[in-house]
């Protein structure tokens, strides 16, 4: 490889290229045709698990903040959303060109718009849900972008980013920059402490309701299915009880959610992800 860094898309491009990494490119969506990658996005249990967080707001107007190549815009508008698709990035691989062609095969409710979310070009107050997966932590100004997604959303709108890379302690930035697939491609990636995300969503003037731990949803730990995490809890428990007792504990929801707020706490991998849901009052 030349020392010389990539682009977003040529990075993806190299990746897609290596037979050993296919099963991450399929996980990452970033496999075509684009149409399935979007329909199995749309049929997995991270979207279902979004759906239900988010629950009356999914019929309203979103603004998805760098959508990339449209996996959550056409969730979001086949679950009957009118979408803005919001991506600054050209790319027909994994940008506003590829969005557009999903939305004239698919002809899904799906405007893009190709701006960055620091400065959105949107009237205040146009939004029920403003919506980011993996996106805050791209961010060039936090505080801005969140100042910015509180401004276009509507009194009660919701404010939803998935996924976002946290670390305990500034110095383990570099241990994640060093461990993730692309960044010595292209040196776009970057992850913030817990309470820089939770004060600039705080300072944006938005109310923060949840902020979803590594293992307490499957938003955050798929590509993990709930069937595997269960798994890991079996595991867990099978070190102190017997594997049937275990077993049918682990199929119960208020265990499945005590072991997840348990492993969150212990989490210390840089870059582990988090999500947060905030309500603008």
């Amino acid at each position: 490889m030349s020392d010389k860094l990539l682009t977003w898309e040529q990075a993806v491009d190299w990746l897609r290229q290596q037979p050993d990494r296919q099963l991450l490119v399929q996980h990452c969506y970033y496999d075509d045709p684009l149409e399935s990658a979007v329909e199995r996005f749309y049929r997995s249990e991270e979207w279902a698990a979004i759906e239900q967080l988010l629950g009356a707001f999914m019929r309203g107007k979103v603004l998805d903040i760098g959508a990339g190549r449209g996996i959550s815009s056409y969730a979001f508008a086949k679950s009957g959303c009118s979408v803005v698709a919001l991506e600054p990035d050209p790319s027909a691989i994994v940008g506003a060109q590829a969005i557009q062609s999903l939305v004239s095969r698919t002809q899904l409710p799906i405007e893009v718009v190709q701006e960055y979310g620091e400065e959105l070009p949107f009237a205040d107050n146009s939004f029920d849900i403003v919506y980011g997966r993996a996106v805050l932590h791209h961010a060039h100004q936090l505080e801005q972008l969140c100042r910015e997604a509180a401004r276009v959303l509507k009194p009660g709108g919701i404010l939803l980013a998935t996924r976002e890379h946290v670390l305990s302690k500034k110095e383990d930035l570099q241990v994640f920059l060093n461990t993730h697939t692309l960044h010595f491609l292209y040196g776009g990636e970057n992850a913030y402490l817990l309470q820089e995300y939770t004060q600039a969503i705080n300072e944006a003037g938005l109310r923060l309701k949840q902020v979803i731990g590594p293992w307490e949803s499957v938003i955050n730990y798929a590509p993990m299915t709930k069937s595997e995490f269960r798994s890991v809890i079996v595991s867990m428990l099978g070190r102190w009880i017997e594997q049937g007792l275990a077993q049918r504990l682990a199929s119960s929801e208020i265990v499945q959610s005590l072991c997840g707020r348990y492993l969150s706490y212990r989490s210390q991998t840089p870059g582990c992800h988090y999500s947060f849901l905030a309500i603008k009052s």
